[in-house]
């Protein structure tokens, strides 16, 4: 059944059905309360759709948020700055720049309200820049407006099929925990470099997936609601596994290579394997717990003049039975999240759920200024335009444009998509000059009016459900509807159509260009980027003393997870070796693990002791810091190794605790920097 609607698009029938009821519901109610553009209210029910109703929900109070401050700072300025248009041109570009500057920061849904406070600031003022007395009633109406537009999206998409966050979520949990137990048996099978490169890739793509459908789960409507902390708890464990999958990956390749795989070190590993396949047993922590047993008392003994091989053999063996007790991890939070209560179905679960910490995401400092100067550029240059020729339909470009750079802002190459957004809006330009002067004078009544809509908006909301066309089906339908006017009454008149089509095609034209000139950054600068921030912070790590300034394990963690995340897509659209760059993106996750630990260690050692760590911390992080300033990857120095081994040798005569965490640490520097040395 599923597959016969996913051939004949009824999922997206269904969706472009419920966009639709919505926006006439708007529209009818906006007509009944007589609201000056009851354009915005049906505008607004199609900005907000969502197949999930909890997506539906956090867009649209977002967007409500955003366009009250937005209303709020036009009603401040414009009295104030009435004297003088330049000036409050300029304190509304500068508001505009701001708010985009904080939404690129962002990069979540709250980004949203940001990206509204800034143009609706814009578009309460510019149509009545010279009538400020006006402010107060125009914010209000367009408040009023987008609010009803999104209670009629909320309503329906909740009341009529509404697509639950958390029955996707479940849907895509066990896929998910597939994904990162496959990269484990792989790499315990000993698979091929480009299938543990797609199994990286994946795992990175996943936990993105999970935090961005978690962000909707407390709107969600749908019979059963998951817990947000258990979700985010299963994030934060499939970030664990990806070093420890790493590390396991790396060591065994090594031993193999070196003919130190020994019989019972490949009894394990196939036993672990087999233990993953298996993802129907009910006793798997208890067969969990035998395997890391057998791991622990494999483990060779901790002395100071440790072989290099049988150090290996330790971080294979702790490393191994932290993966396999973070498998456990995730398949207890698995277990959870279809539980059909909140009881805990572990008694591991309560300590995993207060254990959560908020996930970092990475900041393009950069990148949103530059996208924040480049939407103030472009607002004064169309204001210009307008005051300077007297055109009168010339605020429709300002507002345009203003919308134009504020959602497009971020993105590595935004003209690319602003070009697909242009072409719907072309399109649909030329449909409503169709609808204005040839269909709508004949229609007189509400009921012939939906009708004759009907066909264009179904159409678009069907292509609105389908990712890949998805900004042009914005462009046609705001498009559309901005430009035909659905007001109370017809009332074309042909020149003042004609102006206003092409005021708004000029402000989007006028984006595209300023966006080539200021904004685009291609695929393979955007890689470059992401990785010198991946090293800039590793440098850091060496020059910080005390906690104060450094970040927690977990959450270095999750942050360079993320930045892998954002690795993937970019890679692709660059041409680059994902497999290579990925690789070398986890190793650069791992090392800064290893400098994150040892800082950590250091504080319960002895003061000798704690300053030859120091310099090998100092030695790693100084040559990350060499990479940022080179801007690529360059070999490691032979002072490097010898730190390692001087940190090495100075664990000698520490706690055994200490010593055996120590080591492991340093073997992981090792192993980042001179993978190849077969000595180590």
């Amino acid at each position: 059944m599923k597959g016969f609607a996913a051939r004949f698009g009824v999922a997206e029938a269904l969706f472009s059905l419920k966009c639709l009821l919505a926006a006439v519901l708007a529209y009818w109610l906006a007509l009944t309360f007589q609201f000056p553009k009851p354009f915005w209210s049906v505008m607004t029910a199609y900005i907000v759709a969502n197949p999930l109703s909890g997506a539906v929900h956090s867009k649209a109070l977002f967007r409500l948020t955003g366009t009250a401050v937005g209303g709020v700072v036009a009603v401040i300025l414009m009295p104030v700055l009435r004297g003088s248009p330049e000036v409050l041109t300029l304190a509304l570009a500068l508001w505009l720049g701001l708010c985009i500057y904080l939404a690129v920061l962002d990069r979540t849904a709250r980004a949203y309200m940001y990206l509204l406070a800034g143009f609706t600031a814009v578009l309460v003022a510019m149509p009545i820049i010279d009538r400020p007395e006006a402010v107060f009633m125009t914010a209000v109406a367009r408040v009023q407006e987008i609010a009803l537009g999104f209670l009629c999206a909320g309503a329906v998409h909740s009341l009529v099929f509404p697509g639950s966050v958390s029955d996707r979520l479940l849907a895509r949990v066990d896929a998910i925990v597939g994904d990162a137990e496959r990269w484990s048996i792989d790499t315990l099978a000993h698979a091929s470099e480009a299938r543990l490169a797609k199994d990286r890739r994946q795992l990175a793509l996943d936990i993105a997936e999970l935090h961005q459908l978690s962000i909707h789960l407390p709107f969600d409507t749908g019979r059963r609601r998951l817990r947000v902390g258990a979700v985010r708890a299963l994030q934060q464990q499939l970030s664990i596994l990806a070093p420890l999958a790493a590390a396991v990956e790396d060591r065994l390749r090594e031993l193999r290579h070196s003919g130190h795989f020994v019989a019972d070190l490949e009894a394990l590993a196939a036993d672990a394997r087999t233990w993953l396949e298996r993802t129907d047993v009910e006793a798997y922590r208890e067969e969990a717990e035998v395997l890391c047993f057998r791991a622990r008392e494999l483990e060779p003994p901790v002395v100071p003049d440790i072989a290099s091989q049988d150090l290996l053999k330790l971080g294979l063996l702790v490393r191994l039975g932290e993966l396999i007790e973070a498998h456990c991890h995730c398949r207890d939070l698995r277990r959870q999240l279809h539980a059909p209560t909140r009881a805990s179905v572990s008694e591991h679960v309560p300590e995993l759920l207060r254990a959560v910490a908020p996930r970092p995401l990475h900041e393009d400092r950069a990148t949103a200024l530059r996208s924040g100067l480049n939407a103030m550029a472009t607002v004064c240059i169309a204001v210009a335009f307008w005051r300077l020729t007297a055109w009168q339909s010339g605020e429709g470009a300002v507002m345009i444009a203003a919308i134009c750079c504020s959602l497009f802002a971020g993105f590595d190459q935004p003209a690319v998509l602003l070009n697909k957004f242009l072409v719907g809006w072309v399109i649909a330009t030329v449909a409503a000059t169709l609808y204005a002067f040839a269909i709508l004078p004949r229609v007189t009544e509400f009921s012939v009016l939906i009708a004759v809509l009907a066909p264009y908006l179904l159409y678009c909301g069907s292509l609105l459900a389908k990712p890949p066309k998805a900004l042009l089906a914005t462009g046609l339908l705001l498009g559309m509807l901005n430009t035909v006017g659905l007001n109370e009454e017809y009332a074309e008149h042909f020149p003042t159509f004609v102006n206003s089509a092409l005021a708004q095609l000029l402000g989007a034209v006028l984006s595209v260009v300023m966006l080539k000139i200021f904004s685009t950054m291609g695929a393979a600068r955007g890689v470059q980027r992401l990785m010198l921030a991946n090293w800039r912070d590793i440098g850091a790590f060496g020059e910080a003393r005390g906690r104060a300034g450094l970040p927690a394990l977990s959450a270095w963690i999750g942050l360079a997870l993320d930045r892998i995340g954002l690795l993937a897509p970019r890679l692709a659209a660059s041409g680059n070796d994902p497999g290579g760059t990925l690789l070398g993106a986890l190793t650069d996750l791992r090392a800064g693990a290893a400098l994150l630990r040892l800082h950590n260690l250091r504080k319960h050692l002895p003061g000798e002791t704690a300053a030859v760590l120091d310099r090998t911390t100092r030695a790693v992080a100084g040559h990350y810091r060499a990479q940022s300033a080179h801007r690529k990857v360059i070999p490691a120095s032979p002072a490097i190794a010898c730190a390692i081994d001087e940190g090495l040798a100075g664990l000698a005569g520490t706690d055994p605790a200490q010593a055996r965490e120590g080591m492991l640490a340093l073997l992981t520097l090792r192993r980042v920097f001179f993978p190849l040395d077969h000595a180590a």
